[in-house]
C-alpha cells in the first residue's frame, strides 16, 4: 500500500489489499510470531485470520482510526492475501451505525405515516422529519470524512505498522514459525 492510497481515501472506510508470498497457513505463523513480539505487541492483536492494529490510547481521539487487516487464501496455494480496512474503533462504528440504522427507520416511518396524512386529506406534518433524517445521514457521513481527514497522520502510523510486520515476518526463518 502506498502513502497515495491513504491520502486519496476519503471514503468510507478506505480498503488495501496486499499479496503476501507465503501460503495462509505459512503467513498466519508468521504473523503471529510477529505480533506477539515486543515490537509489534503493544501494538497489535491477532486471532485466527485477523489482525488489528489500534492507536495507542495516550494518542487515541474519538475520530482515531483502527486497522483490521482480514488475511483471505490467495490465487494459488503458495499466496495469501491481506485485505485492510481503516475504520473507527468498534466503539465508535457501533454508535455511527445505531444512528444511521435509526434515522433510516426514521425516514422510512416519517415517509409512510406521511403518505398515509396525505392520502387521508391530513396535513402531512410527517413528511417534515424526512429532510431532518437525511440531514442527520449526510451529517454522520461529512463527520466521518472530517474525522478521517483529521486522523490522517495515525492511519500512515497504522499501516507503517503493517508494513512492519510484514517486513519482520519475511525474516523468520521457516524453522522459526513450525514450533
Amino acid at each position: 500500500m502506498t502513502d497515495e492510497t491513504v491520502r486519496s481515501s476519503l471514503k468510507m472506510q478506505p480498503t488495501f489489499r496486499e499479496p503476501l508470498p507465503w501460503g495462509m497457513d505459512e503467513s498466519k505463523r508468521r504473523i503471529r510470531a510477529v505480533v506477539r513480539d515486543t515490537e509489534m505487541s503493544p501494538h497489535a492483536e491477532t486471532a485466527g485470520t485477523v489482525i488489528d492494529y489500534k492507536v495507542a490510547t495516550a494518542e487515541q481521539r474519538i475520530w482515531s482510526p483502527h486497522l483490521s487487516i482480514q488475511l483471505n487464501p490467495g490465487d494459488t496455494p503458495e499466496s495469501t492475501e491481506a485485505f485492510g480496512r481503516f475504520s473507527p474503533r468498534p466503539e465508535i462504528w457501533t454508535l455511527v451505525m445505531a444512528v444511521y440504522l435509526a434515522s433510516a427507520c426514521t425516514l422510512f416511518g416519517a415517509m409512510i405515516y406521511g403518505l398515509v396524512q396525505w392520502m387521508m386529506k391530513n396535513p402531512p406534518w410527517a413528511l417534515l422529519v424526512i429532510p431532518v433524517s437525511l440531514g442527520t445521514i449526510v451529517g454522520l457521513h461529512l463527520a466521518s470524512l472530517i474525522g478521517q481527514s483529521w486522523s490522517h497522520d495515525q492511519m500512515e502510523v497504522l499501516k507503517a505498522r503493517w508494513e512492519r510486520t510484514i517486513e519482520l515476518a519475511e525474516q523468520i526463518s521457516i524453522t522459526e514459525t513450525s514450533s
